[in-house]
């Protein structure tokens, strides 16, 4: 059927006269270039092909590598100390976040289902959090924890925290968090 197809008037270039040829496989190609020996010379419609699957595999790269770099940028950052998410707080708006920072002894307080508390930073910096939850049983003031939600006015309102053990947290991050009493636990 390929054949056949080739011959008809509508399947020539444009310009093309009845007593012009389609080139014939393994005849060289019309800019002159030879054939490597047991390959077929190309056709106007091969190089159209590869042009295409060129310019379509340059798009898809583009976007894959638009796509990680925005997943990879906002992975990064895995929390936001006390210190970075109050300077950051204008640009921070309501998204959710995980904001880390020291539980404050004696701000621990249970209002009905939720949990509020006062987590503070290196700089006296602290965030006042209504955990809507049970925190975990490793909660207790004067440890580090990470907890995740959003601001609602100055207070953050969380869903979730956790708490890593603390031996080993300040034994990767020594100089990250430390005690409202300038310790490291």
């Amino acid at each position: 059927m390929s054949d056949r197809l080739a011959t008809t008037p509508s399947a020539r270039p444009a310009g093309a006269g009845d007593g012009d040829a389609w080139p014939s496989p393994g005849s060289p190609p019309p800019d002159g270039r030879p054939t490597p020996p047991g390959r077929p010379a190309p056709t106007p419609h091969t190089r159209r092909a590869r042009r295409r699957l060129a310019v379509v595999a340059v798009v898809l790269a583009g976007a894959f590598g638009t796509i990680l770099a925005f997943g990879l940028g906002t992975s990064l950052n895995y929390f936001e100390t006390v210190d970075q998410a109050l300077a950051h707080r204008s640009t921070l708006g309501t998204t959710t976040f995980r904001l880390e920072g020291v539980v404050v002894p004696g701000s621990i307080e249970r209002r009905g289902s939720a949990v509020a508390f006062v987590v503070a930073g290196s700089k006296d910096n602290r965030i006042d959090v209504v955990n809507h939850g049970n925190p975990p049983q490793l909660f207790q003031p004067d440890i580090p924890v990470v907890v995740v939600g959003h601001f609602v006015q100055s207070t953050f309102v969380s869903d979730q925290v956790i708490v890593d053990h603390s031996a080993q947290y300040v034994q990767q991050h020594p100089n990250r968090v430390r005690a409202p009493n300038g310790t490291t636990r």
